[in-house]
């Protein structure tokens, strides 16, 4: 699995599933480890999905139609 071939609400529902097996407790050591790891494979894709949603979020377009990190601070700042 690769992290560009799943998209985040597939990493949502597959960590969910991981998560309810692990909560259980009937699953064997070595399957356990496993979905562990698979487990923190798919926290990274959805950590990474996230940061770049995010990176997309924090800029806008000025005036003149070019993009400029978003800054809510400063506009709070400029209106008082």
């Amino acid at each position: 699995m690769t992290k560009t071939t799943v998209s985040f609400d597939q990493a949502i529902q597959q960590l969910e599933e991981i998560v309810r097996q692990l909560e259980q407790g009937d699953v064997p050591l070595e399957d356990a480890i496993s979905l562990y790891k698979k487990g923190m494979e798919l926290s990274s894709v959805c950590h990474d999905k996230l940061h770049n949603a995010e990176k997309q979020l924090i800029s806008i377009m000025d005036e003149n139609g070019e993009k400029v990190p978003f800054n809510a601070t400063e506009k709070e700042d400029a209106s008082k």
